[in-house]
């Protein structure tokens, strides 16, 4: 009893301590003073207005949530079928393959994107957002895939072969037997991978411009010359829209729903 009791406390603890800061940056950005001030002296929502009339930082947000969504997307395309060939069918280098779809999980985003600006230039596609796309699709491809072979075992297979021993089509069974098995995976993936890519700063830096800026790389230059609750009330936004996404999510969706199948 007293050892779940601590363990319980140590959760709240750890909890807390998560949370804490997330709490400060909303509150910094209510601040009506010209500087980083918690708790706030005084509530006032200049700041998100000053930021909403800033075209630089809708543009970045706008740029941010297409550039993660269809990075995500790609993720989704490419790695669901590899997902599915690594599981199902043995062939020489298969080890290899894996190790090489997965090796961006391990390698430092700052040398994939220096090798990817270098590598680019040769067909043109430095400084754009087809650079940014191919970039952050690499860097995320190993969420979707790692999420979704978990969920390929022996016994989702014995589900397969059975659907075909029924008269099934391949596509049918794929997505009347396959997909239903492994979507929890997809969903949990495409979480990481979305929001890996929204806040990378490390490759993105690499390929954008004053016109083509991603929001974190936007707050990456901006605190070099200044500081004020500007930067908290970016921070904040970001903070909101994530949770109503998640809120949607498991509306939609049901988080518990993810845990429970996972």
């Amino acid at each position: 009893m007293i050892a779940r009791l601590l363990i319980r406390i140590l959760a709240w603890a750890l909890l807390a301590y998560l949370v804490l800061p997330l709490v400060v940056i909303l509150g910094a950005s209510l601040t009506t003073t010209p500087f980083l001030a918690f708790p706030p002296e005084g509530i006032t929502l200049d700041w998100y207005r000053k930021m909403m009339a800033d075209p630089g930082y809708v543009s970045s947000f706008v740029t941010s949530t297409l550039l993660a969504g269809a990075a995500t997307i790609l993720a989704v395309m490419m790695t669901v079928p590899a997902a599915l060939a690594l599981a199902r069918f043995p062939f020489p280098g298969k080890a290899a393959v894996s190790s090489i779809l997965m090796s961006p999980l391990v390698l430092p985003h700052i040398v994939l994107g220096a090798a990817l600006l270098q590598f680019g230039a040769y067909f043109g596609l430095t400084r754009s957002f087809l650079a940014l796309l191919v970039g952050h699709t690499v860097i995320i491809a190993p969420f979707v895939l790692r999420s979704t072979f978990a969920l390929l075992t022996p016994e989702q297979r014995a589900l397969e072969e059975a659907s075909s021993d029924l008269g099934a089509r391949p596509w049918t069974t794929f997505f009347l037997v396959v997909l239903p098995q492994i979507r929890p995976g997809i969903v949990t993936g495409s979480i990481f991978a979305f929001i890996s890519s929204f806040i990378n700063v490390e490759l993105s830096i690499f390929n954008t411009t004053a016109e083509l800026n991603t929001i974190p790389v936007k707050l990456f230059n901006y605190v070099q010359y200044t500081i004020d609750p500007t930067i908290a009330a970016v921070s904040g936004a970001t903070i909101l829209a994530a949770v109503v996404a998640i809120v949607i999510l498991d509306l939609t969706i049901g988080l518990d729903m993810l845990s429970d199948r996972e």
